[in-house]
């Protein structure tokens, strides 16, 4: 059986990688295990936003909100890279919230989390200012501006799980949980890889359920034990359409439905477009975004916008699941979206199931968690806390250095494009020159697979964030599946099918330490 881990963890979405992070830095020994990529599920279908959740006030959710703001600034600057400052603009028009309710709930928005780095809340003439310019002509007067935070969600995941191997954990994608039970003093993990098929197994004396979707087959059909709690599968679809305006800013539209959607500059030549909010009852990892949603999610922009999207607009469209905790309210978009622990002691050992939950609260999610198995967990190299003030991988630099740091690589690499360089700054912040490589030209970053994607970058994808496939690497490591033709991307899966030998595997750098 080798080594017996203090915690495994079941799921590689952002509440298992947050955790992984969180109890390797305080010094247990630490398993995971994720059955596809990681991210592969409801973790890289999100609207892409570290952000309060402006409507949940309207439900009352104020410790929810609370929690999701204070941790706006701490991600943003453990993760500069990845995160960035966004403004919204909430147009007002008579028939909807009130403008005094919508004041007084932006006033709270604004002091309720500590706001210290983004800017505050102001109120926009829409028909003087420039943001007021994409919208309906004559149609808006008055508006709101206010601050959240934009994150690319999967290279939050990733660099997390990443953090989590440095310091010692062994992650290991494409590999399925196919049975917990308990054995002695110590959970047994049948696992299976996916790929190959082949049977090993792992101890722990501790075990995190963080299925996401599958939470509650990995309680009953895996672990043997009946839930209490219970999982509201709701599904949400984005869609993504050429860019719509020519200014930085994001909007929030208010529907008659009592909906929200958001409209987002995304990629620099695209508008990201989301979100939707309905009860899903499928298998999870075929949903997808419906003709009825796609409609909807256009028509609400048309609501709002001078230029019309139509369906056929759409470069990409989305869908994810979220697995809510239920608790009963009648309509998907009124469920909570706070998260919820189940914790379960089989024969004294602890299994502790996450339903719910924000990728903005993961962090805490993390603490949290661990506090309930602190018990059982030896570790006490870190105290509580370490992961608001540590960097993530690359995020060692300040929140307005992103500009200067790509400066710096077409300084020091002239072969390099400005737009590709602040590409890799965004990625990869302080790494960057990591995937370069000592690179002296660009005929020493190899093959070029489409648009900016190099040979280089694959080989680092592969060798340091645990990407094994074309998807992995241009759809959730990057977004460059939106440049990328059909016939690129495959010719990119047949490179690393072909060179698959010449790497060094994801597995040889899952950490580990015995």
């Amino acid at each position: 059986m080798g080594q017996v881990f203090d915690l495994a963890i079941i799921g590689g979405g952002i509440n298992g990688c947050g955790i992984a992070r969180d109890a390797v830095g305080r010094g247990n020994s630490v398993f995971l295990c994720e059955m596809n990529d990681l991210a592969s599920g409801t973790s890289s279908w999100s609207s892409k936003l570290i952000h309060g959740g402006l409507r949940y006030l309207e439900y009352y959710e104020f410790r929810l909100v609370r929690e999701a703001l204070l941790e706006r600034e701490v991600l943003w600057q453990i993760a500069p890279h990845i995160i960035r400052p966004l403004r919204f603009v909430l147009p007002h028009h008579a028939g909807l919230r009130p403008a005094w309710l919508l004041r007084l709930g932006l006033f709270m928005y604004d002091y309720l989390g500590g706001r210290r780095l983004l800017p505050a809340t102001r109120t926009v003439d829409l028909s003087r200012d420039p943001v007021g310019q994409p919208l309906a002509p004559g149609r808006f007067t008055k508006g709101f501006e206010y601050s959240d935070c934009f994150v690319d969600d999967a290279r939050l995941v990733v660099l997390n799980a990443r953090d989590a191997a440095d310091r010692g954990a062994v992650i290991r994608t494409r590999t399925r949980a196919v049975e917990a039970k308990r054995q002695g003093d110590c959970w047994q993990v049948l696992l299976e890889d996916t790929v190959t098929g082949a049977k090993s197994s792992i101890q722990a004396r501790a075990l995190v359920n963080a299925g996401g979707p599958w939470v509650e087959d990995v309680l009953n059909g895996r672990a043997g034990i009946n839930a209490k709690a219970k999982v509201r599968l709701v599904q949400g679809s984005h869609i993504v359409v050429p860019r719509l305006y020519d200014h930085d800013r994001a909007y929030t539209f208010q529907n008659a439905d009592g909906r929200v959607v958001f409209v987002i500059p995304f990629q620099n030549d695209f508008t990201l477009i989301g979100t939707t909010d309905r009860d899903y009852d499928g298998d999870p990892s075929k949903v997808k975004a419906s003709a009825e949603e796609i409609a909807y999610l256009c028509q609400s922009v048309n609501d709002y916008l001078a230029k019309s999207v139509k369906p056929e607009d759409v470069v990409w469209a989305y869908a994810g699941v979220r697995p809510l905790y239920d608790d009963g309210a009648s309509e998907a978009k009124a469920a909570t979206r706070d998260y919820v622990f189940e914790y379960d002691a089989p024969g004294g050992l602890p299994l502790l199931s996450i339903f719910g939950g924000k990728i903005t609260t993961y962090r805490r999610l993390s603490e949290e968690a661990l506090e309930r198995l602190e018990q059982y967990l030896p570790g006490k190299a870190k105290p509580a806390g370490w992961t608001g003030t540590t960097p993530l991988p690359g995020g060692d630099l300040d929140v307005s250095a992103i500009p200067a740091l790509a400066d710096e690589l077409v300084r020091d690499n002239s072969f390099l494009s400005r737009a590709l360089a602040l590409r890799l700054a965004h990625a990869y912040g302080t790494r960057a020159s990591k995937v370069l490589d000592r690179a002296s030209s660009a005929a020493d970053l190899g093959q070029v697979f489409g648009d900016t994607l190099t040979e280089r970058e694959v080989r680092y994808l592969i060798a340091h964030e645990f990407a094994r496939t074309a998807e992995d690497i241009v759809w959730r490591r990057s977004k460059l599946g939106l440049r990328l033709s059909a016939s690129e991307v495959k010719a990119l899966d047949d490179w690393i099918a072909t060179h698959r030998s010449g790497f060094d595997t994801p597995l040889k750098e899952a950490g580990g330490r015995g």
